[in-house]
Parts: structure tokens; C-alpha cells; sequence
């Protein structure tokens, strides 16, 4: 896996059980945010160090896509889209809390180094079927998470859609594309594993 990535766009709440458990509103227009290119590492196995002494640390397994073009106004998903990855979007909860409740961006508690891992790339099975899968995330051998890309509050083509025309979507940009209900804490000694169907993708240990 290549890991010389340009943009790295990511989709707030994008899904209602997620939303509902943090107590958020459901957002009526895509939530875009940005994590920097040094925030991906990959999936392989490795132990991952995240930031120490700013409180709780939360994963949020998610499915990710990937430009294989430049986005043109009217382009479908399946013709901007030729692979995809599982990542986990890693996030400094407490610190989110008290950025939000400032009404402050969320770059502090979303773009720390190591906070977007992704399993290597596998081919984008097309947007019909790609709802015929599910993908999971294993905290310790316990599934955790389970999402759909068809319970996605915005579709896929809604998402890029709405990033080509407010930010500008080119190739190589990756588009973490939101989490589904089970967030929780991730903890030093936990090892994390994302599953596509029954394919294992990959997976991490946390250090």
C-alpha cells in the first residue's frame, strides 16, 4: 500500500445509531472534516502509539474509498472509484468534547499522528454491491462495530458529490466515509481487527 495519499477527507456522523450514542444530532448536509497525510499508517499488524495524557482515545472503524481520477461534475462513484480499504478513524473524545462544546474545530482531537490507519487496498466491488457486504471491527476478538455502506446517512455519491463541489476531490484523495454505532475506548495492549465480509483486512495493536 501505497501510503503517499493527498487529501484525507472523513464524514461525520453518517450514520443515526453513531449519532444517537453520542447524543448528536443527525446533520442535514454532509459533516466534512480533515486529517492531515501523516495520519496514515497502515493496518499490518503493527503496534500504533496513540497520544498519551489527553484523555480517552476512541476508535471508530470505518469504510474508505479512494480516487482513482480527478472528480468532474456528474461523475458516478463507480466510474471516480477503483479501490477501497477498512481504516479506523481514531479520536481524542475528551478533548473532541470540550472543542465542541467551544464551538472549536476538531483538527486537536482528529489529526494526530496515527490517527487514520488503513488496511491495504482491495478493489471496489461497484456502489450496488459493495451494500451486499458488511464490514466489522474485532476489539480482542469481540466484534464491536458492524456497518453498511446502505444505513449510510449520505450515500456515497452524495459524499463525493458534495466534496467535489465544496472542497475539490482529485486522485489519490482517501474519503473516510463515517462510523457506525459501537465506538468505544481503545486502550494500551488492545489489538484491533477489520474484517470485510469474512476477510480479514487487516488489523493493529495498540501500544
Amino acid at each position: 500500500m501505497s501510503l503517499l495519499v493527498n487529501n484525507v477527507y472523513c464524514v461525520g456522523r453518517n450514520y443515526r445509531l453513531h449519532a444517537a450514542e453520542l447524543g448528536n444530532a443527525v446533520p442535514e448536509e454532509p459533516m466534512i472534516f480533515l486529517k492531515p497525510s501523516h495520519a496514515v499508517v497502515p493496518l499490518d499488524g503493527s503496534s500504533l502509539t496513540m497520544p498519551q495524557g489527553r484523555g480517552s482515545v476512541h476508535f471508530e472503524g470505518e469504510l474508505v474509498i479512494q480516487a482513482a481520477k480527478d472528480y468532474i461534475p456528474g461523475m458516478k462513484v463507480d466510474e471516480l472509484v477503483e479501490v477501497m480499504a477498512l481504516g479506523i478513524d481514531f479520536t481524542l473524545r475528551d478533548v473532541q468534547s470540550v472543542l465542541k462544546e467551544k464551538g472549536h474545530p476538531w483538527t486537536a482531537a482528529k489529526a494526530f499522528k496515527n490517527s487514520a490507519p488503513l488496511t491495504p487496498f482491495i478493489t471496489f466491488p461497484g456502489n450496488d454491491q459493495l451494500l451486499q457486504t458488511d464490514f466489522t471491527v474485532l476489539k480482542n476478538g469481540v466484534e464491536v462495530q458492524r456497518g453498511n455502506a446502505e444505513d449510510m446517512i449520505f450515500s456515497l455519491q452524495t459524499i463525493i458529490d458534495y466534496i467535489g463541489e465544496h472542497y475539490g476531490l482529485g486522485k489519490g484523495d482517501l474519503i473516510f466515509t463515517g462510523t457506525p454505532a459501537g465506538v468505544g475506548p481503545a486502550e494500551s495492549g488492545d489489538v484491533f481487527e477489520l474484517f470485510w465480509g469474512d476477510e480479514r483486512l487487516g488489523g493493529c495493536k495498540i501500544g
